[in-house]
């Protein structure tokens, strides 16, 4: 028995599939047909936030006052004080509101009753983990996170799209319990 090449058969396949279609254009559409077009339509909203966001990361790197770590993390300080710095095993109390490129608020401390958060820094992002482990208690800062150390194209909400750009104002206000 001859075996079929990976190439032969991607090519039959595609012909196959052609020909499906040019028979079925003249039927209705079905529900493959709109979960289809759905799909087609997530993957383009998927591309262009990673385009939007790779866009605005490029031109931000080079505003007054913008660092950029080798991971590709970029943060403003917009204030320092000598405050303890925490590791990324500690447990840290925040302030946060985070945004989408285009201003869209997703997430603060307001919109949890001005309640600050407290969580340990290893089970966030990793643009928060490693970010706050540059701040000191008292310290503000902005962090500009790329997809891939934000969610990446595993969104955890319909209001932040797969493969975005984030960006957080964070105070953090003490490390430890």
């Amino acid at each position: 028995m001859k075996k079929l090449s990976l190439s032969a058969f991607g090519l039959a396949s595609i012909m196959a599939l052609s020909a499906c279609n040019a028979a079925e254009k003249e039927q209705p559409a079905s529900s493959s047909d709109v979960a289809a077009a759905s799909m087609a339509s997530q993957v383009d909203e998927v591309r262009s936030a990673s385009t939007a966001g790779e866009n605005f990361l490029n031109q931000n790197k080079n505003a007054k006052g913008v660092h950029t770590t080798p991971s590709g993390l970029q943060y403003k300080i917009n204030h320092q004080t000598k405050g303890k710095s925490p590791k990324a095993t500690d447990t840290v109390t925040v302030e946060y509101e985070g945004r989408l490129i285009d201003g869209t608020v997703f997430d603060s401390t307001a919109m949890h009753g001005n309640k600050p958060a407290t969580f340990p820094l290893n089970g966030v992002i990793p643009g928060w983990t490693e970010g706050l482990q540059l701040m000191n208690e008292g310290s503000n800062f902005t962090f500009y996170i790329p997809a891939d150390l934000a969610y990446g194209d595993q969104s955890p909400s319909p209001l932040i799209p797969a493969n975005s750009t984030l960006i957080f104002d964070v105070k953090l206000i003490k490390v430890g319990e």
